[in-house]
């Protein structure tokens, strides 16, 4: 007996041990500039651009077809992303700088240009508790002084104040962060390689690697080894008339078709894979988690004709509070994941990444505004969130104006400040936004409305202004 005791003990001692000593997991967050939720093949077959490897990270992974960004632009949602905080609360609701006009009948608040320091950042917490952390490409929340490596990272590679790539994506970059190499690299090529030594050189730590690719941001710039691929299936499939429709100031798309934006797509596409590759040859696959998303809906929507690319069946694109400015790609990987290939209809936010990722390492935080989805993720539970609430109370270069929406269930509401006009729909059996039907339900229309006025109000949201210098 006094045996089977000490060899139960010595069980246990090991056990224990090993339980202790388990390596904590690595983290990969990708994050694509202006990747509409339609871009990507597996959630919208029907698209003209091919993305086989975003497609089998979704197999291995849970993709979310009701994921949303925190704002429809940049800037906002990154903010987000970095602190699990509504973009009201950090007073970044603008891209930054932004570049609301002064001769329109509302002025835009006054927003902040860069993430305050004060703010603590998903970096910050991870390297805490002992993670490498390295940021690598577009990073868009201030100038020199509100830079990355005074955000929590360690390395910072690519990451500046500017919103798109100063020099293009062929080296010289211009770039204050990222070296030039030889003339004609392809920059997501580069910010990719630097992201694999990343993991080469950290392979024996636990890592939190940010992945900001600039791509697929204007400007659109062929990657040249995929162009002719889409031009000659855009010539077989007949695609010379562009249908576009009429939307506010603005003309959106309604159709995919522009070979040199869909060889951005396949650029980043094929990097992506570089990505889950190298993990795997570095035997780093099997304990990191792999996030991949967006930061807004895809640029749809001009004040011209014929944008960079379309978010059919979804209304509208970047710039906008409608679907296809908000609603973006989401698709989360890793050694926790109870079903793969699982597809879910759960709706996530931008702030959900903080909380998540601290819970997966772990790591307590303070309160904030995102949600856990690792029980999404490895117990197939259900949310109890079902509102989640946008406001971009600015003008922008699509032809939005200052507005504000809410989605509470299948219901949405859309609020227009400059001529006071609220919009209903029912995403369940509109997913496109075609028919208002305020009109029809005016006490779910009032109830929504008394509902995201509080919202904005516990967010601390600053709301347009009547222009007094204003004259039509």
């Amino acid at each position: 007996m006094l045996k089977i005791n000490v060899s139960a003990s010595v069980f246990l001692l090991i056990l224990l041990i090993s339980c202790s000593t388990k390596k904590p997991p690595n983290f990969v967050f990708i994050l694509v500039d202006d990747l509409g939720w339609a871009d990507v093949k597996c959630n919208n077959p029907k698209s003209f651009y091919e993305t086989p490897n975003i497609d089998k990270l979704a197999e291995n992974g849970v993709r979310f077809t009701q994921a949303y960004s925190a704002n429809p632009v940049c800037s906002p949602t990154r903010a987000a992303i970095m602190t699990g905080k509504h973009p009201n609360r950090l007073n970044i609701t603008d891209w930054i700088p932004g570049d609301d006009p002064i001769d329109r009948l509302l002025l835009g608040p006054q927003d902040s240009n860069e993430l305050a320091l004060e703010e603590i950042t998903i970096a910050e917490k991870l390297k805490e508790k002992g993670f490498k952390t390295g940021f690598i490409g577009k990073w868009h929340f201030g100038d020199e002084g509100f830079f990355p490596e005074n955000q929590g990272f360690d390395i910072n590679i690519g990451g500046h104040a500017k919103g798109s790539p100063p020099g293009g994506y062929y080296s010289p970059y211009k770039n204050p962060k990222l070296k030039d190499d030889p003339e004609g690299e392809y920059l997501t090529d580069r910010l990719t390689d630097e992201s694999i030594r990343f993991f080469t050189e950290n392979k024996e730590n636990p890592f939190f690697l940010y992945l900001a690719y600039y791509t697929v941001h204007t400007p659109i710039q062929a990657a040249k080894k995929h162009t002719e691929k889409y031009e000659l299936k855009r010539k077989m499939l007949g695609l010379d008339s562009i249908p576009h429709q009429k939307e506010g100031e603005g003309w959106t798309k309604l159709m995919q078709e522009d070979a040199a934006y869909a060889s951005m797509v396949a650029a980043m596409d094929v990097n992506v894979g570089r990505i889950v590759d190298a993990l795997k040859e570095l035997g780093l696959d099997k304990n990191t988690w792999i996030i991949f998303t967006s930061d807004n809906g895809g640029l749809s929507t001009f004040r011209r004709i014929n944008a960079p690319t379309s978010n059919e069946p979804l209304r509208a694109g970047k710039g906008w509070c409608y679907e296809g400015g908000i609603r973006v790609p989401l698709i989360i990987a890793g050694a926790g994941i109870t079903e793969k290939g699982k597809v879910t209809e759960q709706p996530a936010v931008s702030m959900d990444f903080y909380t998540t990722i601290l819970s997966i390492a772990g790591i307590q935080h303070e309160k904030n505004d995102g949600e856990n989805l690792l029980p999404v993720l490895s117990e197939n539970k259900v949310l109890n969130r079902d509102e989640l609430f946008w406001h971009f109370p600015h003008y922008h270069g699509s032809g939005w104006k200052p507005g504000s929406a809410m989605r509470k269930g299948d219901w949405k509401l859309v609020v227009h400040y400059e001529n006071k006009q609220t919009e209903l729909f029912n995403l369940a059996d509109d997913p496109g936004e075609t028919t208002d039907i305020s009109e029809n339900y005016p006490g779910k229309t009032v109830e929504l409305r008394k509902i995201l006025n509080a919202r904005l109000t516990d967010s601390d949201a600053k709301l347009p202004l009547p222009n007094q210098n204003f004259s039509s």
